[in-house]
């Protein structure tokens, strides 16, 4: 292992971190793999280790000491919890392990954020980097401090912004939608023509490599997506094809669709499946990344 870059992925266990642990591996890092519960590994270039609760301070420095550059996956996310919180651990933990890099001389901090550091879970206009930040919750919220800290602490940084993702074990929204499409019933979704932005987990671990391998990309904030974004009935239908299933949409006009979940206090999810959240990742993509093509699950019909 000796000469091998070695990089520190935080809230390893989770669904991101158990696709870019063994990446990294494979690819010649030495990773240590940090979560809750230190978990073991088979591979001998990944070690686990604990990491503290995040919503008390604790000292980074004893992790920072042994890596080279660090992935900052841990976080709250698709959970209920009070707004404070959200702030203690995906902001001011953030703030600290950022500190604690400039004093360890970090050679790069790369924070995995959200787009919803930028807005809400739709928008009318197409989502950039050069579009002022609007976070509409406590998450985003935190997520957008967290940015804020990051540049202000002076450590070598790259923050991403991913878009909702996709892959074996995914959780959050993905989940949903995949557990409604497994329903044996056809759904009324097949008019819906809103476009929205999604990331595989394949191109979440190129691009880590791609900021990783590129200086060019530090002191940079980049969007993530797929290239393609998609429609819902898209998703949907080819997930159920996937089950050797028909894809069983009803084309139920929009605004029956939208007047019948608003009267049932479904307006969150109307958001989600009516309207629109395009995310553009063209400019990580002209710096260098080179994304692979989606999933058959989650290929669009058409541009």
């Amino acid at each position: 292992m000796t000469g091998k870059i070695v990089v520190l992925v935080t809230g390893s266990d989770g669904f991101i971190g158990r696709h870019l642990v063994p990446y990294l591996a494979q690819r010649g890092y030495r990773v240590i793999a940090a979560s809750r519960i230190a978990a073991r590994f088979e591979n001998p270039d990944i070690a686990g280790v604990v990491l503290p609760d995040l919503s008390r301070p604790f000292d980074w420095q004893p992790l920072l000491h042994q890596c080279d550059v660090v992935v900052h996956l841990a976080g709250i996310a698709h959970r209920t919890v009070p707004d404070e919180l959200h702030d203690r651990v995906n902001h001011l933990a953030t703030a600290e392990l950022a500190r604690a890099a400039v004093c360890c001389n970090t050679k790069h901090l790369i924070l995995i954020s959200s787009i919803a550091a930028q807005s809400g879970v739709s928008s009318d206009r197409e989502l950039t980097e050069d579009v002022a930040p609007q976070p509409v919750n406590a998450y985003g919220r935190s997520k957008l401090a967290a940015e804020r800290a990051v540049r202000a602490a002076g450590v070598p940084f790259t923050i991403l912004r991913p878009v909702a993702i996709y892959g074996d074990g995914e959780k959050g929204n993905f989940a949903t939608l995949h557990k409604i499409a497994r329903l044996p019933v056809p759904l009324p979704i097949g008019a819906l023509t809103a476009r929205r932005s999604i990331l595989s987990i394949e191109n979440f671990c190129s691009a880590i490599k791609a900021v990783m391998i590129n200086p060019s990309m530090r002191g940079e904030t980049f969007i993530l997506s797929d290239p393609i974004s998609v429609t819902v009935p898209d998703l949907v239908a080819r997930y159920r094809i996937s089950l050797g299933r028909s894809p069983g949409l009803i084309p139920m006009p929009e605004k029956w669709l939208e007047r019948s979940l608003k009267l049932v206090g479904q307006s969150a999810i109307w958001e989600r499946l009516g309207r629109q959240l395009v995310a553009s990742p063209a400019k990580l993509i002209a710096m260098g990344w080179n994304p692979g093509p989606p999933s058959a699950t989650a290929r669009p019909t058409k541009a």
